[in-house]
């Protein structure tokens, strides 16, 4: 019997919840902030970017 791509994509083409997403993001969020530094840093960078943008 052959595979078709209908058979081997199974899942649908929607997008994820956002609740999935946060918690997808979140573990690896908290790595980050833990080994570059904490919240300062996370804030220092967030006002750069900010600044840059024009607000």
């Amino acid at each position: 019997m052959a595979f078709t791509a209908s058979r081997i994509n199974t899942r649908s083409s929607g997008r994820r919840h956002p609740l999935v997403a946060t918690a997808m993001v979140l573990p690896l969020a908290t790595l980050l902030v833990v080994v570059f530094g904490g919240w300062d840093a996370v804030v220092t960078q967030a006002s750069s970017v900010g600044v840059m943008l024009g607000r």
